[in-house]
């Protein structure tokens, strides 16, 4: 623990909350008598610097339960588990649903006496003691988590509380800019990705040409990847997340349990359009893909579909385009089927899908227009990562300052944050 400025002290957690997990889901429970319905907040709802409550889910309860988990205005919420970044992942809650109560994964602290400002501890949790997380949560196979014993030992610096109520003005003024000017950024990148469909759609080619299903423009029927379990050493095939834009990611690959023979009818081959079979967002299901490269022998999952294409009708990089383009979607969405909060699509589905289809030569224009669009999104990209990165580095250097004491007496704790990061 770093030395803090006179009057200010370090305590743990526990020393100055009350801090408890959350309701258990059990939906073996959830038909039994005497139960209560109340909303409840899980580790989606809880993000870094802000309550998300798009999405609020509501459980079955015994009254008492409701009652003794209960969130209170200015209780502080922070993860236990999920990925390791969304441990200690939070923010102060508002009162913004009233009977809302929170799940297992997700511990309340409620502060005892106005012994500390609610969102300074949000703050420094959020920003500054990742590295306390990192170190004390456990990595399971899939998940971190840290423990309800363990949090409460979190050392925290408490200030003197005229100097809380400084940093916190300064806080809020400086971060609600910071906060503004990293949505416009969001924005802007959103916006930048859809330039290329943006640019398909409104293509006077595209629009006028013929329709067409997709069966028509096949060189061999689709087909399903198998299911294999992983294995070290053994033959690699694809994930899932190899889908990435209008490419396929090769190197997104695991070691599967089969024998090169195995594999062989599922092998993937540059000019292969792959398609994602399920997903657990309807957003995502049916996305497609092109294996722009010929790879090393790898081959492909149950999770995956292939399509191969017959050349002579459709260029590989006609249809990466307009395959994600909202007409495609639209048509794929609807005919996704959910089982298990799996959406799925299957090779009868994408058969019937109909695509505009000029010819080769008006393809390969509305490619290569297509193709400077990317080379100009790629710059906007990068200068929007760049004004991303600065923007958070300035937020870690305006916590760290203020952390330690170093906005106390400060004109600005702006002009102190961008002195410190050299902006």
């Amino acid at each position: 623990m770093t030395p803090l400025p006179d009057g200010w002290r370090w305590a743990t957690l526990g020393e100055i909350a009350d801090v408890a997990g959350g309701v258990t889901k059990d939906s073996k429970l959830q038909s039994r008598p005497g139960l209560v319905e109340v909303p409840y907040l899980r580790v989606a709802n809880v993000q870094r610097g802000r309550i998300d409550l798009s999405n609020v889910a509501t459980i079955r309860v015994p009254p008492q339960k409701a009652a003794q988990l209960e969130l209170q205005p200015g209780d502080v919420l922070l993860n236990e588990g999920g990925d390791r970044d969304k441990l200690g992942r939070g923010w102060v809650w508002q009162g913004q649903v009233p009977g809302c109560i929170h799940q297992n994964h997700v511990f309340r602290a409620r502060i005892r006496d106005g012994s500390l400002h609610p969102k300074l501890l949000a703050w420094y949790a959020n920003e500054v003691a990742h590295k306390w997380f990192e170190l004390n949560g456990k990595q399971s196979v899939n998940l971190a988590s840290i423990s309800l014993s363990k949090i409460r030992t979190f050392p925290v610096p408490v200030p003197t509380v005229e100097e809380q109520w400084r940093i916190v003005e300064i806080l809020d003024d400086h971060l609600s800019r910071l906060n503004a000017a990293e949505n416009y950024l969001a924005a802007a990148s959103a916006r930048c990705e859809t330039m290329e469909i943006s640019a398909l759609m409104a293509d006077e080619t595209v629009a006028s040409s013929p329709k067409v299903v997709l069966r028509s423009l096949l060189a061999a029927p689709l087909s399903n990847g198998r299911s294999v379990p992983t294995s070290d050493g053994g033959f690699p095939v694809l994930r899932l997340t190899a889908l990435k834009g209008h490419r396929v990611d090769l190197s997104e690959r695991k070691a599967g349990a089969w024998t090169i023979d195995e594999a062989r009818p599922f092998l993937v081959r540059q000019g292969d359009f792959m398609v994602a079979r399920g997903n657990g967002s309807l957003r995502l299901v049916g996305r497609g893909a092109l294996v722009r490269d010929q790879p090393d022998p790898v081959a492909y999952p149950d999770t995956l579909i292939r399509l191969r294409l017959d050349q002579s009708r459709v260029l590989p990089d006609f249809l990466s385009a307009v395959w994600n383009s909202p007409l495609v979607r639209r048509q794929i969405e609807s005919m996704a089927r959910t089982t298990a909060g799996i959406y799925k699509v299957n090779q009868k589905h994408l058969e019937s899908v109909v695509l505009p289809v000029p010819n080769h030569d008006k393809q390969s224009q509305v490619c290569a227009r297509l193709d400077q669009i990317k080379i100009a999104q790629e710059r906007l990209t990068q200068g929007l990562t760049v004004s991303a990165m600065r923007s958070a580095s300035l937020r870690r250097t305006l916590l760290d300052a203020a952390f330690s004491g170093r906005l106390t007496g400060r004109a600005s704790g702006m002009d102190l944050a961008e002195e410190m990061a050299g902006v």
